[in-house]
């Protein structure tokens, strides 16, 4: 079990071990051995895959969506191609703060905001909130950041 309370601040980028797929309309359009994950206090961990691992032309960048995170630096957003609401599927950081490098052009994926999304064959749960992309695991031990009254965590 891993509790994300032990996880550091600020975060840390390490291998995944899993495999990683992700789902959209019935169709595989990430499958990926060498994700990266994000591990910070509070926060179910961030899964990230190498953008070759992304099948071509299921991800549309935003033209103008991007937040900051005051670790990582500016993310970009992606919506999906087969869908029309203006809710993003995944982002990436293209030129990520220092200390943050190997996650430059990575995509992360939104689990609530796709069809499906699996660490090897384990179906994750989604971070709760809106903002929050963490994958939860049933290897996991709250409580996690997101719910409604812990965004000032």
């Amino acid at each position: 079990m891993e509790n994300v309370w032990d996880y550091p601040r600020p975060p840390a980028v390490v291998p995944c071990e899993q495999r990683v797929r992700v789902e959209i309309d019935g169709e595989v359009i990430a499958d990926s051995t060498r994700a990266l994950r994000v591990l910070e206090t509070s926060h179910p961990p961030g899964i990230y895959l190498p953008p070759e691992d992304v099948v071509e032309g299921w991800l549309v960048p935003s033209r103008k969506r991007t937040t900051w995170c005051e670790f990582k630096g500016r993310a970009h957003y992606f919506y999906a191609a087969t869908r029309s609401d203006e809710r993003p599927v995944a982002w990436t950081y293209r030129d990520p703060s220092p200390g943050y490098e190997a996650l430059r052009d990575y995509v992360s994926f939104y689990p609530g905001r796709v069809d499906a999304a699996y660490l090897d064959d384990e179906r994750v749960e989604p971070q709760e909130g809106d903002f929050y992309g963490g994958w939860i695991t049933s290897d996991l031990v709250g409580p996690f950041k997101g719910p409604a009254g812990t965004p000032g965590w």
